[in-house]
């Protein structure tokens, strides 16, 4: 099991630690065989490795379609991964993420939307505090995804820093590109999202702007368990697909 307390957050993580004022992932741009350190995508709120390709810049009530927790101010947020063998992700009771489209009526295919939503769900664990071990980080991550999301948490670590507000994921695509390899494409609003500061409880709360919206581009593999790990994010803030 990977500890984040060991985990050695890279010099690229503290360059980029001026966005933990956004609620979600910094954004890099895409470069051929870059270093597995940089830092790229989601949520969310999210962390994960760069790939090759082209360049890039970088809710809120009950939603049809939509899967989310609702939880109270008294009780945090859970997932409903009870299966055997997974972990229980549980989010502090001020942090909501809403996943739409989690329903395409392929078996396969919604399989990689759930455990996706586990991956970004695990990620904001690990920096709330509600997953210090990093348990659900390294099962539902792998390879570069999994030592980026480490230095992602541990960026959070050391600035003080954790989550709070409302994450929307939606236009989420997933294509099968074997029985084992898939790719999914969705897009973020983070406009309700905001990073905190751990000792004082101050939100940093930024204007909504055309980055408050989060193209992701994934790959995920499905390991021996049945699990489909992310072994690769790509992020683009500012996609006018996510803004129409």
């Amino acid at each position: 099991m990977f500890a984040l307390a060991k985990a050695r957050a890279s010099p690229i993580a503290f360059v980029l630690l001026k966005e933990l004022q956004t609620y979600g992932e910094p954004t890099v741009k895409r470069r051929a065989a870059p270093s597995a350190a940089v830092l790229t995508a989601t949520a969310t709120l999210l962390l994960t490795a760069c790939g090759g390709g082209k360049d890039s810049s970088g809710s809120d009530g009950r939603i049809v379609g939509a899967d989310t927790t609702r939880p109270t101010a008294a009780s945090p947020s859970v997932s409903a991964s009870g299966k055997a063998g997974r972990p229980k992700i549980v989010l502090p009771s001020d942090l909501t993420l809403v996943f739409v489209d989690t329903r395409t009526g392929n078996s396969t295919k919604d399989a990689v939307l759930a455990d996706n939503a586990e991956r970004m769900r695990a990620v904001d664990a690990a920096i709330t505090g509600t997953d210090p071990q990093g348990r659900g980080i390294a099962f539902y991550n792998t390879g570069k995804a999994l030592e980026a999301a480490q230095s992602w948490v541990a960026g959070f670590e050391q600035a003080g820093a954790t989550l709070t507000g409302v994450a929307r994921y939606y236009d989420r695509t997933v294509t099968l590109t074997s029985k084992t390899a898939a790719t999914l494409s969705f897009c973020a609003d983070e406009s309700k999202g905001f990073s905190k500061d751990k000792k004082t409880n101050k939100i940093a709360r930024t204007p909504v702007t055309k980055n408050s919206y989060v193209l992701y581009e994934t790959s995920l593999d499905k390991n021996s368990d049945g699990v489909w790990q992310t072994s690769q994010i790509i992020s683009a803030r500012g996609a006018t697909k996510c803004r129409t």
